[in-house]
């Protein structure tokens, strides 16, 4: 199996997955917006572990459902 036939199988198992699974992904983009911070501030949050990612490729993924337990830990913290 050529490296080309192996990344395009990959491809075809994630988006068949992606379509059975329910859990919502955000992008960086995404993230940013929601946590009104800079791509900067985010990539210091990965490299720091403080949030969960999944890496595809090139392309970077939160769960939406982690980023949501973020701030609410976050939340919680600052109220103390």
């Amino acid at each position: 199996m050529t490296l080309k036939n192996f990344s395009t199988r990959i491809r075809q198992i994630v988006g068949k997955a992606s379509a059975k699974n329910t859990e919502e992904w955000l992008d960086n983009q995404e993230v940013c917006l929601l946590l009104k911070i800079s791509p900067r501030t985010l990539q210091n949050l990965r490299d720091n572990r403080s949030i969960p990612y999944t890496r595809i490729e090139r392309k970077i993924f939160y769960n939406k459902r982690e980023i949501w337990n973020f701030i609410e830990k976050r939340n919680i913290q600052s109220k103390k």
